[in-house]
């Protein structure tokens, strides 16, 4: 039997179908390409690996720049406690320990150094500077990390120095002071003024040695609170050097890291600094930037979520790419170029090794 002919009109709507499906079928065929394309333009500029492979190169660098007595020296002042310390820190917080591995007695060594030179009145201070209390305060952080990492033989020892070194602390915090200054530490412990640096190392050491039981009135945290929370400028955009100072993403991060790790957790002070990073980062070209790589990235790690992981996605990269072949990190801003490398690449080292979480001060 002979099929009708189909009419031109008849012809025309069905050839009208038949176009519509083949540009169905390729919009179909073609939105998996795309999204895999924005997927891949969405991918972070670092991997863990790449992570990994800095902080290796960094710990390699550091290595080799321990003096012979076990020491690390700030380029200004020479051998210094604060940078013997926060070397140490640094190869903690990549998950090397005392007195095992391949870096396991140089750390030892650190320590012992930093335990030497503790003067009778509880100060951790090898040369004098503008400001001891930092030397002693990062001092005594990196003793209240490693008093449950050493051997026998330097327990005891590491433990009674911590003990007198937050006894200072204490008694530094409890220098009469007028209201704006109450509750904080500046540069000498007789110091009747505070500052928010200053006060950010002594109570990471406070905070740090009450976790593994030394007694730290909950009073002094709260009172080092009450003076954090002054530095937070009045329409809560960040945190100031001092009350009524004007914010520097450095001196936010400090602000955030001091109140996350005495548990006054999200904050309106806190938030409202942390919205403020995000919209205004910390830039390589600020000044303590690598102060503030510090701050900044534990300070946002212990709020977590969009705060970290915004921080982190910027922040490494800046790190990862001003890194030099030798493993160190160059200081661009005068700030910190007289601090010297040992101390920027320790810094860096400590951001850089927080999602590795082996320092005690890093748990959430």
């Amino acid at each position: 039997m002979i099929e009708p002919p189909i009419n031109f009109q008849d012809e025309m709507k069905l050839m009208s179908k038949y176009l519509k499906y083949i540009l169905f079928t390729m919009m179909i065929l073609a939105q998996p390409l795309y999204t895999t394309t924005a997927t891949c333009q969405a991918q972070p500029k670092w991997t863990e690996k790449d992570v990994d492979r800095s902080i290796s190169q960094a710990l390699i660098y550091l290595s080799g720049k321990q003096n012979p007595d076990g020491s690390w020296t700030i380029d200004s002042i020479g051998p210094s406690t604060a940078a013997t310390s926060l070397a140490v820190m640094a190869f903690l917080a990549a998950g090397h320990t005392p007195g095992q591995g391949p870096y396991g007695n140089q750390i030892e060594r650190g320590i012992r150094w930093v335990l030497d030179h503790q003067e009778p009145n509880g100060m951790l201070i090898h040369k004098t500077s503008h400001g001891p209390m930092y030397s002693h305060g990062v001092s005594a952080l990196m003793l209240a990390e490693v008093v449950g990492m050493v051997g026998i033989k330097d327990a005891d020892r590491a433990r009674r120095a911590l003990e007198n070194a937050i006894r200072l602390i204490l008694e530094a915090q409890a220098i009469p002071k007028n209201e704006r200054h109450r509750g904080g530490w500046r540069y000498r412990p007789s110091d009747r003024d505070s500052d928010l640096s200053v006060t950010g190392w002594q109570l990471l050491a406070l905070r740090a040695s009450k976790d593994i039981g030394c007694d730290v009135p909950a009073e002094s945290i709260d009172l080092a609170v009450e003076y954090v929370k002054k530095c937070a400028t009045k329409d809560l955009k960040g945190f100031g050097y001092q009350p009524d100072s004007g914010p520097t993403p450095t001196r936010t991060g400090t602000g955030i890291l001091c109140l996350e790790i005495c548990g006054i957790h999200e904050c309106r002070e806190s938030i409202g600094g942390a919205d403020v990073l995000l919209e205004d980062p910390l830039e390589f070209k600020d000044s303590h930037f690598y102060y503030g790589v510090y701050y900044c990235s534990v300070g946002m790690f212990k709020l977590g979520g969009k705060y970290w992981e915004q921080t982190r996605d910027h922040l490494f990269p800046i790190l990862l790419e001003k890194q030099e072949a030798d493993g160190s990190w160059p200081s661009e801003h005068a700030s910190e170029k007289r601090q010297g490398r040992n101390y920027t690449t320790s810094m860096a080292v400590l951001a850089l090794a927080i999602e590795y979480r082996y320092l005690p001060i890093y748990q959430r």
